[in-house]
């Protein structure tokens, strides 16, 4: 049994579109090699996805020069040759922003430390100085952020102990200490006794008793 034919439509589902573009750009990169080395055609293919990420292929050493061959050619007999100056500016910007993005890529490359192998002494050493004034611009920015967090630790400090001055202040203009008196009552003579009664240290007061028992 044959395969259901399937509708052409828009893939609502995220996963499902990134699938599929994924297999289909795949194929369609295979189809264009497989057409370039079977007859020997000139083929360039360019694909953007839906995010601007660029995707090609090219037969030939050249993209550039395939796209130029392109232009040259026109889609009516009766027209010019000669491609019009709006499109050549197009074109021209296109190839400018087009090696903006492969120096930029290969650069973050680079940086990462891939793709060494190609650069030369001098190229290698201008990315060491490159890396190098990287790490100073990053530990600059690194100490002058500490300097930052250190004067505003200082400040807040200085507003802690500017405010506890003032409650000290405060507190000494409202409420003075009040000394405390304590003044004890002196163990008078009873019963015609002349002498005072000792005192233990002026917590307490002696216990007087009297010795004898009467029953009855």
């Amino acid at each position: 049994m044959g395969r259901g034919r399937v509708e052409l439509k828009r893939i609502e589902n995220k996963i499902n579109r990134q699938v599929t573009f994924a297999k289909r750009r795949n194929g369609l990169l295979k189809k264009a090699y497989e057409l370039s080395v079977l007859c020997d055609a000139e083929v360039a293919l360019i694909i953007f996805s839906n995010r601007g990420r660029l995707f090609e292929f090219c037969s030939s050493s050249s993209m550039t020069q395939t796209l130029e061959r392109y232009q040259t050619c026109s889609y009516n007999a009766g027209e010019s040759m000669v491609p019009s100056k709006e499109t050549q500016n197009t074109y021209q910007e296109y190839l400018k922003l087009k090696a903006r993005v492969e120096y930029l890529q290969r650069s973050q490359r680079n940086l990462l430390g891939e793709d060494l192998g190609q650069l030369s002494t001098k190229e290698l050493e201008q990315l060491e100085n490159q890396v190098e004034m990287s790490l100073k611009q990053i530990r600059s920015t690194k100490t002058q952020l500490m300097l930052d967090q250190l004067c505003d630790l200082k400040r807040k400090e200085q507003m802690l102990q500017e405010a506890n001055k003032a409650l000290k202040k405060k507190l000494q203009e409202d409420g003075p200490e009040i000394p405390l008196q304590l003044s004890w009552p002196s163990a008078s003579g009873s019963g015609g006794s002349g002498g005072h009664e000792p005192q233990s240290d002026g917590f307490f007061q002696p216990l007087t008793c009297d010795p004898s028992l009467q029953i009855g």
